[in-house]
Parts: C-alpha cells; sequence; structure tokens
C-alpha cells in the first residue's frame, strides 16, 4: 500500500465517522419540530410553547457551546464528542416518554448540552486528521453529513409516527444516536485530535490554554466576532424554514403534511447536494467570500418569492430545492473563512465560539415565528429567512476584509 492510498484511507475513515456523529446531531435537532402537529394536539399548546423547547435546545447549546471547545482544547475531541452524543441520544429517548408538555423543557436543555459539543470537536478532529488538500471536501463531507440528518428527520419521524405513533418515532430516533455511539467505540478509537492533552499545550501554541486575556482577546478580535454573526444571522435564517415550514406551507399554500414534509425535505437535500458542490468549489479557488455571497443572495431571492407568491405544491418544493442548493455551496467556503481567521492551537475555541452562533440565532427566533403562526401569518416563515439571509452577505464582506488584512 503507498503512502498515498493509506492516506486517503485514513481520510476516508475520519470523514466517515465524524459525518455520521454530525448526521446525528442534526437529526436530533428536527426530531421533534418534525412531530410539531401531533405534540400540539397532544398537549394542547400553542406554537410559541412549542417555539420555546427550540430556544430551550439552542439556547443551552450556544451557551456551553465555547466552552465545550474550551474542553476540546484541554481533554480532546473523541472523549468530547461521545459524551455529547450519549447525552443527546438520551435526551431524544426521554422525549418520547413523556406525559406532560412541561417535562419536555428540562429535556430540551439537556439535548442542547449534548449538541453543544458537535461542531468543535468534529472540527477539531477534521482539522487535525484530514490532509490539507482534501479539508475542503472534509468540511463538505462534515456538513453534507449534517444536512442529511435533517433532511431524514421529517420522513423518518412523520412515516413512523403515522405507521405507529409520535412517541415510537422519537423513541426510534434515540437508539439510532446510541448505534453511532457504539460505533465510535469499536472504530474510533484513533480519532483523538492533536490538539487533546500535552499537545494542545505545546511551545508551538500560538494561544495557550491557561491565558485569560489572551483567549478573550482572540475571540472578541474583529474577525471571529464577523465570523460568528455569520452564523448567527444565517442560523436565523434557516431554523424557520427547519422547525416551522411545515405549518407554515400547510397553512400558506394549503398543503398536505406529507406535501409540506416534503417540501421541507427537498430544501434540506437541495442543501445537501449544494455542499456536494461547494466542496469542490472551496478546493479549487481562495475566493470563498465571493462563493458564500453569492449563494447566500441568490437563497434570499428564491426566499422571497416563496414568501409573496400564490404557488402550488410543486413549485414550493422545487423553490425550495433551489434555495436549499444555493445556500449549500456557501457552507464549505465559510468553513475555509473560519479556518484562516484561527490561529494555530486554537481551533476547538474559535470553532466553538464561532458555532454558538448558529446556536443563538436558532434560539431568538423560534418564539416570535411561533406566535406569527398563531396570530395567522404563516408568510413570516419564509420573510424572516429572506432577510436574515441578505444580512449574512454583509458579516462575509467583513471576514474577508479582516483575513486580507491579516
Amino acid at each position: 500500500m503507498t503512502i498515498s492510498t493509506s492516506t486517503l484511507g485514513r481520510d476516508v475513515k475520519v470523514m466517515g465517522l465524524v459525518g455520521a456523529a454530525h448526521w446525528a446531531s442534526h437529526f436530533f435537532q428536527l426530531v421533534l419540530p418534525a412531530l410539531f402537529l401531533f405534540v400540539r394536539d397532544e398537549f394542547q399548546v400553542s406554537f410559541a410553547a412549542l417555539g420555546l423547547l427550540t430556544t430551550l435546545l439552542y439556547g443551552s447549546s450556544g451557551f456551553a457551546q465555547t466552552a465545550a471547545g474550551f474542553l476540546v482544547d484541554r481533554f480532546g475531541a473523541r472523549r468530547i464528542l461521545l459524551s455529547g452524543l450519549t447525552v443527546a441520544s438520551l435526551a431524544t429517548l426521554g422525549f418520547g416518554l413523556v406525559q406532560s408538555y412541561w417535562m419536555l423543557l428540562p429535556l430540551s436543555v439537556l439535548a442542547g448540552l449534548g449538541n453543544s459539543v458537535f461542531h468543535p470537536a468534529d472540527l477539531a478532529i477534521l482539522t487535525s486528521k484530514v490532509s490539507s488538500h482534501r479539508l475542503g471536501r472534509g468540511y463538505a463531507t462534515h456538513a453534507l453529513c449534517g444536512n442529511l440528518g435533517w433532511a431524514a428527520a421529517p420522513v423518518l419521524m412523520i412515516g413512523l409516527a403515522q405507521i405507529w405513533d409520535w412517541r415510537v418515532a422519537i423513541i426510534t430516533a434515540g437508539f439510532i444516536g446510541l448505534a453511532i455511539v457504539a460505533a465510535f467505540l469499536i472504530w474510533g478509537g484513533d480519532l483523538e485530535d492533536q490538539n487533546a492533552g500535552h499537545a494542545a499545550m505545546g511551545a508551538d501554541e500560538k494561544i495557550p490554554m491557561g491565558r485569560l486575556m489572551d483567549n478573550v482577546r482572540l475571540l472578541l478580535s474583529t474577525t471571529i466576532i464577523s465570523c460568528f454573526l455569520y452564523f448567527a444571522f444565517l442560523a436565523a435564517a434557516l431554523i424557520g424554514i427547519q422547525n416551522f415550514g411545515i405549518p407554515a406551507m400547510v397553512d400558506l399554500f394549503s398543503l398536505s403534511l406529507v406535501e409540506a414534509g416534503r417540501g421541507v425535505t427537498g430544501f434540506l437535500l437541495g442543501t445537501a447536494s449544494g455542499i456536494f458542490i461547494g466542496g469542490i468549489v472551496a478546493d479549487r479557488t481562495d475566493r470563498h467570500d465571493r462563493v458564500a455571497m453569492a449563494g447566500m443572495t441568490t437563497a434570499a431571492l428564491f426566499m422571497f418569492y416563496i414568501a409573496s407568491s400564490d404557488l402550488s405544491g410543486t413549485s414550493v418544493l422545487i423553490l425550495l430545492i433551489i434555495a436549499g442548493a444555493a445556500s449549500g455551496i456557501t457552507t464549505p467556503s465559510r468553513d475555509m473563512l473560519v479556518r484562516a481567521a484561527t490561529p494555530k492551537g486554537a481551533s476547538g475555541r474559535v470553532f466553538g465560539f464561532v458555532y454558538s452562533g448558529l446556536d443563538l440565532g436558532s434560539s431568538l427566533i423560534p418564539l416570535a415565528l411561533g406566535w406569527a403562526l398563531d396570530q395567522g401569518r404563516p408568510e413570516a416563515v419564509f420573510y424572516s429567512a429572506t432577510g436574515f439571509l441578505a444580512v449574512t452577505v454583509l458579516t462575509v464582506i467583513q471576514v474577508r476584509r479582516q483575513v486580507v488584512a491579516a
């Protein structure tokens, strides 16, 4: 076996295992929202109350994610990743066993704490273990698997709920997560990132773990804050489609539950296909800012058209697929922009902090969109996506300026 073949095999293994973990994390995020209509009927609650569950999940995840990044740099990504995946799986199992709405609240917080580890741990492993000339495709595989997890949730959850009931669907999801934990324990022993333990405190580290002010200056630098805001606005744009796209399309376009579920799945599969293309693009260009700006602008225009038009189910599906593909193409390039802004030895901290922007954006919007649906304004889901996608373009411009200046 040549060195090149050996390296390829190692890279594929790393991408596959990390991708499976990321698939699970995104799958868990939409397990409950995919069944909101069932849960609302079961517990007789409003959409705003259901939005609170999403706010708690992403709020606790965002609160803990920066700390998770520090833990990754201190103790190693693999063990932190396994801990989070186990917690998220058990919390999901709990969703299927509750007897009242109020029991869902602490479980949402617990699920968020489990979710907090994935981005800092996943990306630290990829950055450390995948060959540099394949790193764009590594980031693309990571993002692709996450979006496939999102896409799988509505189809699988609604399908199982219609065959059995919503509780069986959610419990099944929890066991899927535990199966991935088992796969990591069996095949993932060599996935420890190089930042773990003493390696993280080596002499060549530019941002030492123990210096508080160095870490504060790093995370509050203009470049890193711009990356953080990019993720916050992006998440605010997408969370409405992911969590309330189904009831919004049922009300706005008079679609059936299955048709609306296909619309959300189509958007997420479109995103996944865009990520695949974007990974190839990211490895062939150094103007990742242009890729990100073009994709976000295109996605915003299509979202605006959906919000402002009277469309058939087929038209909505096609437009959502295109919008998803446009936003997906930007994903590997955004990760390359963050990598370019990250000092050596600080990947866990930076990725943890920056990606907590996703959770911040995801936690702030669901309550407002749930209220809008309760008021009979389903178009708000798509108009909000339009606005936030447009704002992300401004943050990309700022990140590019800072990276070039550095």
